[in-house]
């Protein structure tokens, strides 16, 4: 409890002081002062037709941050040039979001032309589709520039997978500056959004080659999953929501979830046989306020990580290109 108390202090604090470098939280308070409004419309109005949508757009900030850093690389296509991130083994077919993105852009070019970044943009709706959902607010220091070009390979190397075991996404939270308590906290905007049946189908019928279920696997939720996803290759893309009790409602059911056995990756039950991230896992469905704190916490530091500021990359037109 004494660390809940702490966390709370100190995270109006963190949140409350300028970042590093040239981000600014009032960046664009004289060039374009309805920019979040801009976006915390679009993200709402996405929401009310689709609460899918939230889950999405906080997958896509995730998945353009861990290569090379948020600079707006997930959100280009493909050229003649370069094998963009979209087309990657682990957002191909999968993330999604960008169509949002995209509407944002275009409200803000027609009111602040050639202003605002689109990795600045992506930040604010990631924070937005939390709030909509029932999450927490934090402060998000602007300024970014978007990248020039994507890395399919980059992608594909660099994105944490639910198959790979948890010394191995450690280590790829690490060498973005981030650490064992991020991991934690940030596989908990999984208590929203929806898992393809292949991403976890190896837990159901042959785990690690047993020929057996996975042990960890609660017996009910099995059952459960080998009804919707049946042992064949047509089952593969059929959806399962990431926690089953609140499917929709950004909250701290995802770690209650963990300590029943009730993770549907194997990545996310894997938290529960660290001795380190099992205590914090604990900690969290307990206290949801600390949940909440250490999220918002954890999200900045996403955020800033390998941001160009100044007068490197460019502020792009669309998002889908450079300009």
């Amino acid at each position: 409890m004494a660390r809940a108390l702490l966390s709370c202090l100190l995270i109006p604090f963190l949140l409350a002081i300028n970042t590093s470098g040239q981000l600014d939280y009032n960046f664009y308070e004289s060039s374009c002062p309805n920019l979040p409004m801009i976006v915390r419309y679009n993200v709402w109005s996405a929401f009310r037709n689709n609460t899918r949508v939230a889950a999405s757009l906080l997958r896509l900030q995730f998945h353009d941050c861990f290569v090379n850093g948020c600079d707006g690389s997930v959100l280009l296509d493909d050229t003649a040039h370069f094998k963009g991130e979209k087309n990657a083994g682990p957002n191909r077919n999968s993330v999604k979001g960008f169509d949002i993105i995209d509407n944002i852009k275009a409200d803000v070019e027609r009111i602040c032309p050639s202003t605002v970044s689109c990795a600045d943009i992506l930040t604010l709706a990631a924070r937005e589709a939390v709030i909509v959902a029932g999450g927490p607010y934090w402060q998000v220091a602007l300024g970014r520039r978007d990248g020039l070009t994507a890395s399919m390979k980059a992608a594909n190397i660099n994105l944490p997978s639910p198959f790979e075991p948890l010394d191995k996404i450690i280590a790829k939270f690490t060498s973005n500056g981030l650490d064992i308590k991020d991991v934690v906290v940030l596989s908990g905007a999984h208590t929203i959004g929806y898992a393809q049946c292949f991403t976890f189908k190896r837990r159901l019928f042959n785990f690690k080659s047993s020929g057996k279920p996975d042990p960890t696997l609660h017996p009910s939720l099995l059952t459960d999953l080998q009804g919707s996803c049946p042992n064949v290759d047509g089952s593969n893309s059929k959806l399962n929501p990431l926690d089953t009790s609140t499917t929709y409602m950004f909250d701290n059911a995802y770690y209650k979830n963990l300590v029943n056995n009730y993770g549907l990756l194997e990545s996310d039950q894997a938290l529960m046989a660290n001795q380190e991230t099992a205590a914090m896992v604990n900690d969290y469905s307990m206290y949801p306020s600390l949940f909440s704190s250490d999220f918002a916490a954890s999200m900045v530091k996403l955020g800033n990580i390998g941001v160009i500021t100044g007068q490197g990359g460019q502020i792009r037109k669309k998002c889908g290109s450079v300009n």
